[in-house]
């Protein structure tokens, strides 16, 4: 699911091709797209994009009139910029938006099509598409502290909740927990106030450091390859490379339909976190170090 840094370089790359253009047509491959009825999807055409935001994980694409399309690109949605009039792509074209300057095209890879596009008229009803989570970025760690610990979650929850932190999901969650030294399960409760500020850089260093590198591999194209896994991630999408701090294989957890990557050394003292259906099926024959579980591959033990 594209997060804070790609929405952040989509919007990068959108403000000099559409900003102040007018939309001249909206074409719609599927008709479970579009979530809202008011107000119609005609009453935009014509009328220039005025604005560009993020809310979230979402695109806010503003037009004149206070009218706005808010678009969630869930899991596997993906923008791409082609010459005005392209053709929506077979099986996986949801969408096609043409200006003057050229053609938006959506896409969307995934058999179940969870791709959403809102339209709603004023910025009240806009408002309602915003989860309220915190925006690490714009706030102080006073204010961070807040947003976690309003409740005790995992700390893979809470960064991942869009209540509390806008922006953020499980990709660069997991960059964000090794880089604070933190287990994934470790409590929002029970953090020290050092363990607090050491997350809460990480987190603003991790988000910024991403943004800026795409925003430097993309130049002034635009971003055709939107990905959750990057060569620099430090854990996320490595399973059992090593961790380029300490060499560690890096482990993971997996659970409903996501999963946790991190390194025993730097992250949890060495200790194995227990998949949930893996510790259920071993119980105790579940390794609960690194070595151990070195020494069930081996046979040995």
């Amino acid at each position: 699911m594209p997060e804070l840094p790609d929405v952040e370089v989509y919007l990068a790359a959108l403000r000099p091709r559409i900003l102040g253009e007018p939309l001249e047509g909206a074409r719609l491959a599927s008709p479970f797209l579009l979530r809202t009825v008011e107000p119609p999807l005609a009453s935009f055409l014509g009328r220039r994009v005025t604005d560009l935001r993020r809310l979230g994980k979402r695109i806010v694409i503003g037009f004149e009139g206070e009218l706005f399309m808010v678009l969630h690109l869930m899991i596997t949605g993906r923008l791409h910029w082609r010459p005005r009039g392209a053709k929506i792509a077979g099986k996986i074209g949801l969408a096609a938006f043409d200006f003057p300057t050229g053609t938006l095209l959506l896409n969307e890879a995934s058999a179940k099509k969870r791709a959403a596009l809102h339209l709603a008229e004023g910025e009240a009803a806009l408002a309602s598409y915003d989860p309220g989570g915190l925006e690490v970025l714009d706030a102080d760690l006073a204010a961070f502290r807040e947003a976690l610990t309003v409740e005790s979650h995992t700390l893979k929850r809470a960064l991942t909740d869009p209540h509390l932190l806008s922006g953020i999901g499980n990709s660069y969650s997991d960059e964000i927990l090794h880089r604070a030294r933190l287990s994934p399960f470790r409590l929002t409760g029970q953090l020290t106030p050092e363990e607090m500020e050491t997350l809460f850089q990480a987190t603003r260093g991790v988000l910024t450091e991403a943004t800026a590198r795409l925003r430097a591999e993309a130049g002034e194209g635009f971003p055709e390859k939107v990905t959750a896994f990057h060569p620099q991630m430090a854990v996320h999408g490595r399973f059992g490379q090593p961790c380029p701090v300490c060499g560690t294989p890096v482990q993971r957890i997996v659970y409903a339909d996501s999963e946790a990557n991190y390194c025993p050394t730097c992250q949890t003292g060495g200790r194995l976190l227990a998949d949930r259906a893996l510790s259920q099926l071993l119980k105790k024959d579940w390794p609960k170090t690194l070595e151990e579980l070195e020494a069930r591959k081996r046979g040995v033990g």
